[in-house]
C-alpha cells in the first residue's frame, strides 16, 4: 500500500511557507481523526468486513492500519474508502513500536478486550502535551469483570467475560468514554455510563456500532446505556466532517483577512469558535452543510477564550486561535483546563515576534504585532498547525520543522492551503 501522506519517515521534513496571502477560496473538509480513530479500533469487534467511507489520510490512520493489519486483519483502500477484514484476528497483543506512535492507540483497549477476552498494549504515546492518566479507563474495566495488571510498561488486561456494570467516570474523558462503549458491546447484560462525555465523536461512535448490530442509546447526553449483544455484523459507514480542521482553516483566513467557504460541514460542531470568530468582527454565515467567513480588516480582541468539554470552547483548537490572537487589535487571554502542557508552541510564536506572557494555565495575548518569518519547532499536532496560521500572516519565509506532529491530523493541508492562495509547500531532505 502506498504511503498516506507525502512523507517519509527517514526523511527530514519541513514547511516553507512564505507569508502575506489573502487566503480566499473554497475548501471540502476532510473526515475526522477523532472520529475515524475509534471507528478503527471498533471494527475488530465485528467478524467480518467494514467500509469506512470518507476516511481521512493521515499518519494516525496510517499507524491504526499498521496496528490492525498485525493483529490480523486484511486492510485495503478503494479511494477514500477503507475496507478491514477483520474475520481472523489472531492476537491480543499490540506491539508497543506503533502504540508509542499515537496516544489514541488506547482505544485498542477495549475493542480487543471485547473481541479476545484478553489484551496486552503498552502505555500510549502521540502528542506530549502533558500527563494523560489512563486511570478512569482501567478502573472502568475493573467493573467490568476485568482483571488489570500493569508492569514493565504494558496493560495487561483478561477476563472469562465482560459483564455490564453501572459506571460513574470522576472527568468525562471522552477516550474513556470510548472504551468503555467499545468493551460493552458485545458484553452480558448492561452498562450506565454517568458523566460521560458528550463530543460529537461520541455520538458517531455510538452511529458506527449502532449500525454494526449493537444496541447504545445516550451519546450526546451525560448518560449513555449500552445493552450487550451477542454478535455485530458487516458494515458500511462514512466518517463524519471535522470539526477542528474546519476550524483551523477559518482561523488561517481570518488573520489574513481573507474569505473562505468550507464545504462538508456540520456547524454546531464547532460553534463555540464561530463565535469568538463573529466577536472578533467576522462576518459568518452558515448554511446546511457549509460555512463561509469573510474576515474584516482589523480582528478585535476577545476577552476570553476558556477551553472547556463539549460544548465548550474545544482544547484542539485553542492553540490554532492563539496565533490567531497576535492579530487581533488589544489584549486577549486564553485559559487551558483541560491540558496542562498545551502553551509548548508559546515559545515558537515569540520568535516570530509575537506578545504573549504565560500565567500558569493562562495566556495573555497583546496585538496586533507584526510577525515575522522564522524557523520554528512544531510541538505537538494544534501547535503545528498554530504554527501554520501565525507564518502565513507573517512577514517573510518562515520554516516549520517536525512536520509529521501535523501530518498526524491534516490530510492535505498544503494542497489545501496552496488552493486558498498560500505560498507554501512540504519539503523532503533525505537523512543521513
Amino acid at each position: 500500500m502506498e504511503a498516506l501522506v507525502p512523507y517519509k519517515e527517514n526523511e527530514s521534513s519541513y514547511f516553507r511557507i512564505a507569508g502575506g496571502n489573502q487566503l480566499k477560496g473554497e475548501i471540502k473538509v476532510q473526515g475526522a481523526k477523532n472520529a475515524v480513530l475509534p471507528v478503527l479500533a471498533g471494527v475488530v469487534l465485528n467478524r467480518g468486513t467494514s467500509r469506512i467511507k470518507n476516511c481521512p489520510k493521515i499518519l494516525d490512520v496510517e499507524c491504526m492500519i499498521k496496528i490492525l493489519k498485525e493483529v490480523g486483519c486484511k486492510v485495503q483502500w478503494e479511494g477514500d474508502v477503507l475496507i478491514i477484514d477483520s474475520k481472523n484476528i489472531n492476537t491480543s497483543i499490540i506491539p508497543e513500536k506503533y502504540v508509542r506512535e499515537m496516544r489514541s492507540s488506547i482505544i485498542l483497549l477495549g475493542s480487543i478486550l471485547g473481541r479476545m477476552k484478553s489484551v496486552k498494549i503498552s502505555f500510549p504515546g502521540g502528542c506530549s502535551i502533558g500527563t494523560r492518566p489512563i486511570d478512569l479507563h482501567l478502573k472502568a474495566l475493573k467493573k467490568m469483570n476485568v482483571e488489570v495488571v500493569e508492569k514493565s510498561g504494558y496493560i495487561e488486561c483478561k477476563t472469562s467475560k465482560i459483564i455490564g456494570n453501572k459506571i460513574n467516570l470522576d472527568y468525562p474523558s471522552v477516550g474513556a468514554t470510548e472504551n468503555i462503549m467499545l468493551a460493552a458491546v458485545l458484553s452480558e447484560g448492561e452498562t450506565y455510563i454517568s458523566n460521560a462525555a458528550k463530543e460529537p465523536e461520541i455520538i458517531e461512535l455510538q452511529s458506527f456500532l449502532n449500525k454494526m448490530g449493537g444496541n447504545i442509546q445516550g451519546a450526546g447526553t451525560d448518560e449513555i446505556i449500552i445493552k450487550g449483544v451477542s454478535q455485530l455484523h458487516d458494515v458500511e459507514f462514512t466518517i463524519m466532517p471535522d470539526r477542528i480542521v474546519a476550524g483551523t482553516y477559518l482561523a488561517a483566513a481570518a488573520i489574513t483577512n481573507g474569505e473562505i467557504h468550507l464545504k462538508n460541514t456540520i456547524n454546531q460542531h464547532f460553534s463555540s469558535a464561530t463565535s469568538k470568530l463573529i466577536e472578533m468582527g467576522c462576518y459568518i454565515r452558515e448554511y446546511s452543510d457549509s460555512i463561509y467567513l469573510r474576515a474584516p480588516e482589523r480582528l478585535k480582541a476577545v476577552d476570553l477564550i476558556r477551553t472547556q468539554p463539549y460544548p465548550g470552547f474545544p482544547t484542539d483548537m485553542q492553540s490554532q486561535f492563539m496565533s490567531l490572537l497576535t492579530n487581533c487589535d488589544g489584549t486577549s487571554v486564553i485559559t487551558e483546563t483541560i491540558f496542562e502542557s498545551r502553551f509548548k508552541s508559546v515559545g515558537e510564536l515569540m520568535k516570530m515576534g509575537a506578545n504573549i506572557i504565560t500565567e500558569g494555565r493562562s495566556a495573555i495575548i497583546k496585538g496586533p504585532t507584526k510577525l515575522n518569518g522564522a524557523e520554528v519547532f512544531a510541538k505537538d499536532l494544534r501547535g503545528g498547525a498554530a504554527l501554520i496560521i501565525a507564518a502565513l500572516s507573517a512577514e517573510g519565509v518562515s520554516i516549520i520543522k517536525d512536520v509529521q506532529h501535523v501530518l498526524r491530523g491534516y490530510e492535505d493541508v498544503v494542497g489545501d492551503l496552496k488552493s486558498l492562495g498560500a505560498t507554501m509547500d512540504l519539503i523532503n531532505i533525505a537523512g543521513d
